[in-house]
């Protein structure tokens, strides 16, 4: 018996393109209200104005048009992986990466067992600090390196970074694109109720890092080695410590401008575009080994930066069709008929399945939260917890949506199938799932503020 092969990913998002498009057959066009909300700068829904609005379902053709289309609306993320791709190539062809690599093993010989949380915090970190994804995809090789070099199959490359970083994301403090935004829309206080999302935080760690390291620990093989003409690695170690050295400043300067000065992907690859030319300057490829370098960069990571374009198609179709709101609004009203307990797990359920249609996180809050914010007042439902189910309804739904381009595109890139992954991720998940529930039912208990 023939067994049926899972997906291509490139073939599941065209598909979820024309599930899209056949959704605007099927669901009544509408529209919520909008107006500028001056706390966040954003646009935001009216409670209530959900109305009908002239049905326009989209035809093949522009479903197909969705594609550049979707390419054109990301062009900034997919730009700075192809920079940032680019730029990371250059680094590894002047020797640095691996001599690094091989300075990390040196150092933890006897103690890889701490390579896996080791990193997993750094990306965790970088999670709750800014939300990070897309810039996870160039970082990708490095990683699996690292973890062929240890032996661990190359899905833990996936799981210690875009893994532990939406974990980090979606159990944060202060993340400025899930938390911050829905605690603006919800009018409470910036950072109200750390202390509360820390606990959950370390606990949601812990369930991810163990799991993951279990997972590697039972898939370990023979660890890769350097072929012998690899082993030294070329370049002189004084100029591939100074090309690490730069690296370690573009990753200060990085954080910096992220978080203090408000970059978008624009700067952010244009800082990495420089990381890349001084590195090959320095690194002594000469401006044609560099240029070279870029190139083949480009070429290994275009499938990856592709797919991200392909996912935000599946939003460019279904707002053609006028069909979002309509998504949002027909899930949101059974939640005020529910006990508040209830209402608020159900809000997390709500959470997840609109985040599919919805993958951008703070596009999904300002959508939802004005909309979910007036019912849980009406329910007694603390708002704080409003916001938790908001966090983790759609924070932890971005481990398993296939419409998360970076999520796809970094799978693609470990080699790895979408149905592998979820294999891998899916008990994780429901863990973190029931954990985060268990954060909203305490979080009514004691009445969270």
């Amino acid at each position: 018996m023939k067994t049926i092969r899972f997906p291509h990913p490139l073939v599941l998002l065209v598909g979820f393109i024309l599930l899209a498009m056949l959704l605007s057959y099927v669901l009544p066009a509408g529209e919520f209200t909008r107006v500028n909300d001056a706390a966040t700068g954003r646009d935001v829904v009216v409670p209530g104005s959900y109305h009908r609005v002239a049905a326009s379902p989209v035809s093949l053709a522009q479903a197909l048009v969705g594609i550049p289309k979707g390419m054109a609306e990301a062009a900034g993320v997919i730009f700075f992986v192809f920079l940032t791709g680019g730029a990371f190539t250059v680094i590894d062809q002047t020797g640095a990466l691996r001599r690094g690599v091989d300075w990390l093993l040196t150092k933890l010989r006897g103690r890889e067992v701490f390579v896996i949380p080791i990193i997993s915090l750094l990306f965790a970190t970088m999670g709750a600090l800014e939300n990070m994804q897309e810039e996870i995809i160039p970082l990708i090789p490095v990683l699996l390196v690292v973890m062929r070099r240890l032996g661990y199959p190359v899905i833990t490359a996936a799981a210690v970074s875009i893994g532990a970083a939406a974990v980090g994301a979606s159990f944060s403090p202060l993340n400025p694109f899930q938390v911050q935004i829905a605690q603006k829309l919800a009018q409470l206080p910036l950072l109200s109720g750390s202390g509360f999302r820390l606990i959950f935080l370390a606990l949601a760690l812990v369930i991810w890092i163990g799991g993951t390291m279990r997972y590697a620990a039972r898939h370990r093989v023979a660890p890769e080695l350097l072929a012998a003409d690899e082993e030294a690695a070329p370049g002189s170690a004084a100029r591939q410590g100074i090309v690490l050295l730069l690296l370690l400043l573009t990753f200060a300067a990085f954080t910096y401008g992220v978080l203090n000065l408000g970059w978008e992907f624009e700067q952010m690859g244009a800082l990495f575009f420089v990381l890349g030319v001084l590195a090959g300057l320095l690194g002594g490829l000469g401006l044609n080994g560099t240029a070279e370098g870029f190139i083949t960069g480009f070429r290994d990571l275009a499938f990856s930066a592709l797919l991200i374009g392909f996912a935000r198609a599946i939003f460019v179709v279904l707002e053609q069709g006028h069909i979002v709101d309509t998504l949002v609004n027909g899930l949101s009203a059974p939640l005020a008929h529910l006990p508040v307990a209830l209402s608020a797990l159900g809000m997390m359920g709500v959470h997840t399945a609109l985040h599919l249609p919805v993958p951008s996180v703070s596009g999904h809050a300002v959508l939802t939260m004005p909309i979910l914010t007036p019912l849980s007042d009406l329910l007694g439902l603390p708002r704080q917890v409003t916001v938790l189910a908001y966090q983790y309804g759609a924070g932890l739904c971005e481990l398993i949506t296939p419409t998360n381009g970076a999520l796809v595109a970094i799978v693609a890139a470990c080699g790895v199938r979408f149905d592998q992954w979820w294999k891998f991720v899916l008990p994780l998940y429901l863990l973190l799932f029931a954990l985060g529930a268990t954060a909203v039912v305490i979080g009514i208990a004691i009445g969270l503020q």
